[in-house]
């Protein structure tokens, strides 16, 4: 039986589409890469933002139209699932199966449950909805497979959220916070870099609380030391670690670590006081500006990323002014920028003084304009360094290698063009003398090589 399988979302989704894949794979299904070819076909949704929702519902819709053809069941899975399980049943009458966030685990029976149900000519066409309880506890499989590329995994280390942002969905679809146990993570850990991957990507809603409901307390950087002893591990990188949780374990562990890359993901969304106490955010600019200051003092060649939403509900010309002169004076490396998006079911969908979304839009234009100068800058300032670069593959047009610093994560950051006269695989990390910027980009000349 052929499965096509589509991810859509975040990196933690992803990890869940590996999960289900490795399932399947164990249970004799094939997964096929051409819609075409295949007898079923999940999508894997999202629904965090307004553009997440509306992708989700268009791949359902049209990957709908191979059930005209060999397609026997369309599945949904994940957080649009979750939310919108009755609107999918009602408006997409195509989707057999409905699979929810914390059930990911019972796709493959449903899959074989609902196959029996159509040999029955008097089978109910209603979809089969499988919805667990948000807080339910999925311990993952070890030995799931990683689709992201055999040289950089994800490793998701928890579930769920107990922040409840005004703005976040995120709990109602994933549930409360809820910690993997570290001999799983290790576990998890081995299998992938047995196959192959030399960098740890850790993810979760909030990495830097994990252990505190397994272990009581923030035990984060204890993972990462359990992890560094993983053999064939190089890197491992944190992601979205929430700033007044940043302690001070956790930075000794960036000062006396060398496989976990100076690199951290701090979503912050705003520099307002008045718009991060509406976002029920439990940080102000002045912690912001400490927290900040300290990694930067602590770990002087730290890189930090940032996530701000624009557009927020009572925004004012006054708070964004803040801002801007807030990333002006940061200069965060890397930072990203989102509108914000009027979620149903979250309480900042109900308040006053929504945002018109041609303002939201142009902020956060003007946002991005600013950022860009200072990421530009940046990359020029960068000439003349020498950095350890992870090589990810070979431009045969431009005859030069790709890869990535230990300043830039996968899919959201810049690359490292590498001229060498030696052949390079991908999966080596090299030396390499930065001689040129190009916007995001660098490119440099080979020093050295390691396997």
């Amino acid at each position: 039986m052929n499965i096509f399988f589509m991810s859509l979302g975040c990196d933690k989704n992803l990890v869940d589409s590996e999960m289900m894949i490795s399932s399947l794979r164990k249970n004799d299904f094939l997964i096929v890469n051409d819609p075409e070819e295949a007898d079923v076909i999940v999508v894997n949704t999202c629904c965090f933002i307004g553009d997440a929702k509306e992708e989700s519902i268009n791949s359902l819709i049209e990957l709908a139209e191979y059930k005209e053809r060999r397609c026997k069941l369309l599945v949904a899975t994940g957080c649009l699932a979750q939310r919108y399980s009755n609107e999918i049943s009602e408006d997409i009458p195509e989707v057999d199966i409905i699979i929810g966030t914390m059930a990911y685990d019972k796709l493959t029976d449903a899959i074989n449950e609902k196959l029996k149900e159509l040999e029955n000519v008097e089978s109910d066409d209603k979809a089969l909805a499988v919805l667990e309880d948000i807080d339910r506890v999925v311990e993952p499989d070890v030995t799931r497979e990683s689709l992201s590329g055999s040289y950089s995994a994800y490793l998701k280390i928890s579930e769920g959220c107990n922040k409840r942002c005004t703005y976040c969905i995120i709990p109602y679809v994933r549930g409360s916070y809820r910690s993997f146990p570290m001999e799983n993570l290790v576990k998890q850990a081995e299998k992938l870099c047995k196959e192959g991957a030399k960098e740890l990507i850790l993810v979760a809603q909030e990495t830097t609380l994990y252990g505190v409901d397994l272990y009581g307390e923030k035990s984060l950087h204890k993972l990462i030391q359990e992890l560094s002893k993983v053999p064939g591990l190089r890197w491992i990188r944190l992601l979205y670690c929430y700033p007044e949780e940043i302690y001070d374990g956790l930075i000794e562990e960036f000062k006396n670590n060398p496989k976990l890359v100076n690199y951290i993901d701090m979503p912050i969304q705003h520099a307002s006081d008045n718009v991060l106490r509406k976002m029920g955010r439990r940080t102000d600019k002045k912690a912001l500006l400490e927290v900040i200051g300290k990694l930067r003092k602590e770990v002087p060649d730290i890189t930090l990323r940032t996530t701000l939403i624009t557009g927020f509900p009572g925004e004012t010309e006054e708070d964004f002014k803040e801002l801007k002169g807030f990333v002006e004076e940061v200069r965060f490396e890397r930072l990203g920028v989102f509108t914000y998006s009027q979620e149903e079911g979250t309480p900042a969908a109900e308040f006053e003084d929504q945002v018109e979304e041609e303002i939201k839009q142009e902020r956060c234009d003007e946002i991005m304009e600013i950022q860009q100068d200072i990421a530009f800058d940046n990359a020029n300032d960068a000439i003349g360094e020498e950095l350890i670069v992870l090589i990810e593959g070979y431009l045969p047009e431009e005859d030069v290698y790709i890869g990535r610093s230990y300043k830039d994560a996968p899919e959201v950051d810049g690359f490292v063009f590498v001229d060498s006269d030696i052949e390079l695989e991908s999966g080596d990390f090299v030396k390499v003398d930065i001689v040129k910027s190009k916007g995001y980009d660098l490119l440099g000349d080979l020093i050295e090589a390691y396997k």
